[in-house]
């Protein structure tokens, strides 16, 4: 398997060479050259896997230049029982009639994001050790992104973490769990703006090839592949443990729909990827909160990305974001994976502020499969209450987005499957609003609040930023080849 660029100018590359890296050397996203098919045939067989071991099937299918009892190795310790409060790593529970939701919040910072940065963490320490690197990670976080990785890549060797948030657009919990945290190879920096200034700020570092080069940056946000790859596993895990009940005869006909909140494109993208693979998604919902570019993009065709100003302070943060890059994956296929058409739909959008797409409008439901829909404060509010009142579940706020856009989308027959963002500890005011419980922490982080915080920081300013990392980065005996 190779990786190519988005915008067809990167050479294609391996599995292992992508995982270093952030934007393409063209400045456009990697994306496998084809996508893997399988038939129903070989999905079934993987019913009887453990997580882990499934993790390893999908992913092979990937990472094809690391041998596979090395990746088998890393997927076992990347879902190991100790790191995953769950037996099953990603338990499904029945909501109310054809609703469910996929449990990613198990993991040690109780967001979805740990499923795929606790592979990332493996692998990229496996890569580095083979090749005798270095590597400075540049990342953006607006909420769970940053911790997920510091907490995955916190005292790996050859590895220094450089996580750049916006200041006072996290939940408490959130800024604690990353701020706390006093590992050497760890750097908290907390930017002047909202996510998507320091998401501009990580692009135009990782597009200075220069600058990259000279302090071997790389990504773990979700441009990087690797995440992406790893999210494609609990697709398949939560379409098998849906069907387990069904007839064998019928379960190669029985699709499902999936519910993902979504702000930056990343995890539904996998789900994207997913289905072009084989397996029965029936439908990909989108649900966004008031910033809802995205869903304007499903319902329009027009893709109109917001300023900074424009960028809205929700109670569901980690999707506060306007700007979302892994759309760039998904408008590459719907132009037929051609590198000149999104290059020109790109320059569009610098020169525009938009690109217009209302010519494929109709292929993103019929053929992609897409729908989607907004939530509110209020919708928000209004379904974890009544989640609550009917289940005695609690439910985070990015999840009640999604629990609410499901409801929108149910078809007769078909499964609906909502993806959990967090667990509800992570924001406790919007659930005691809701429903008048008081969260406690769980044990096992009871005084993460308490704990002395370590942040810098920082303007808008890219060449700040470039001089803090500048003396901060570990540096490489090797220096790696020119672009």
């Amino acid at each position: 398997m190779k990786y190519i660029s988005t915008r067809g100018g990167m050479a294609p590359a391996s599995y292992s060479e992508i995982l270093l890296e952030g934007l393409a050397t063209d400045g456009g996203l990697v994306v496998p050259e084809t996508v893997p098919q399988l038939s129903s045939e070989r999905i079934e067989a993987m019913r009887g896997l453990s997580y882990p071991e499934l993790a390893t099937e999908i992913l092979s299918l990937y990472a094809t230049d690391i041998p596979r009892e090395d990746l088998a190795e890393m997927c076992a310790a990347a879902y190991r029982a100790e790191s995953f409060v769950a037996d099953e790593v990603v338990p499904l529970t029945p909501l109310d009639g054809q609703l469910s939701l996929v449990g990613l919040s198990e993991g040690p910072t109780l967001a979805f994001k740990d499923m795929a940065m606790q592979f990332l963490g493996q692998a990229l320490e496996y890569v580095l050790a083979r090749t005798d690197r270095t590597l400075n990670i540049i990342g953006a976080t607006s909420g769970d992104t940053g911790s997920a990785a510091e907490y995955a890549l916190r005292g790996k060797d050859g590895i220094a973490v450089f996580m750049l948030s916006p200041q006072g657009r996290m939940s408490d919990f959130q800024r604690a769990q990353m701020y706390s945290l006093t590992d050497e190879n760890i750097h908290n920096i907390a930017i002047e703006g909202v996510f998507d200034d320091c998401q501009n700020l990580v692009k135009e570092l990782s597009g200075d090839l220069d600058f990259k080069r000279a302090h071997t940056l790389g990504t773990v946000n979700s441009i990087n592949l690797g995440r992406i790859s790893a999210q494609m596993v609990y697709y398949f895990w939560a379409w098998l443990r849906a069907t387990d009940a069904v007839a064998e005869a019928e379960r190669a006909s029985t699709a499902v729909s999936f519910t993902v909140p979504s702000g930056n494109f990343g995890n539904i993208l996998s789900g994207h990827l997913a289905r072009a693979m084989g397996l029965p998604i029936r439908r990909l919902v989108l649900a966004a909160n008031e910033n809802n570019v995205l869903d304007e993009f499903f319902r329009t065709g027009i893709y109109a990305p917001r300023g900074s100003a424009e960028t809205y302070l929700t109670s569901s943060p980690s999707m506060d974001i306007s700007k979302a890059s892994n759309i760039e994956r998904f408008i590459f296929d719907v132009l037929g994976r051609d590198g000149d058409r999104l290059a020109s739909a790109w320059a569009e959008l610098a020169e525009t502020g938009r690109i217009d797409l209302t010519a494929e409008l109709g292929r993103l439901e019929t053929e992609f499969g897409f729908q989607s829909g907004t939530s509110t404060h209020a919708d928000r509010v209004a379904t974890i209450r009544d989640i609550h009142a009917t289940t005695g579940i609690i439910i985070d706020p990015h999840t009640a987005d999604g629990v609410k856009v499901a409801r929108e989308h149910l078809e007769d027959g078909v499964p609906m499957l909502v993806l959990e963002t967090a667990k509800p500890e992570k924001f406790p005011e919007i659930v005691f609003e809701a429903t008048g419980e008081r969260l406690g922490m769980p044990e096992h982080l009871a005084e993460l609040l308490d704990l002395p915080q370590h942040v810098t920081e920082m303007a808008d300013d890219a060449a700040q930023l470039r001089e803090f990392i500048a003396a901060r980065a570990v540096r490489s005996t090797i220096v790696p080849s020119a672009p």
